[in-house]
């Protein structure tokens, strides 16, 4: 199924995706920093200029960076799954981005998170965050 668990927990990691989305529009490191667990893991295997970063602070560092090379950005994103097991959950996320390109125009790409959470003191945390592209122009 889809979405399983307790609903409480997955409203709790539905306000975690969309807070996710709110601190990367706003280009809010602090915010997006409090959503990711100390000892995650976030993979870009579609780029291997940014490649795999283990640690909150190695991850900020770089999505700070990543941030700032895709300037007016807008990001959404749309939970396809969430399904919780005690404190651990797993969720597929769908996310739409624009920013703009170098050459002046526009660029939009479509893709898909395929998350680890974890549930610590009575919240919720990235624990694995693993992107993939599924459509770009």
């Amino acid at each position: 199924m889809a979405f399983s668990g307790p609903l409480e927990d997955r409203l709790a990691i539905r306000e975690l995706i969309d807070a996710y989305a709110d601190a990367t529009m706003l280009r809010d490191a602090e915010a997006w920093a409090a959503l990711w667990a100390d000892d995650a893991e976030w993979s870009l295997p579609d780029f291997p200029e940014y490649g795999d970063t283990v640690g909150k602070a190695a991850i900020v560092a770089k999505w700070i960076l990543a941030v700032q090379a895709h300037p007016g950005l807008v990001y959404v994103a749309t939970p396809g799954a969430i399904e919780v097991e005690g404190d651990h959950a797993s969720a597929r996320i769908y996310t739409s981005e624009v920013y703009a390109s170098a050459s002046g125009g526009s660029r939009r790409r479509r893709g898909r998170y395929d998350d680890r959470l974890v549930k610590r003191d009575g919240r919720w945390y990235i624990q694995a965050h693993r992107f993939h592209t599924l459509h770009e122009e």
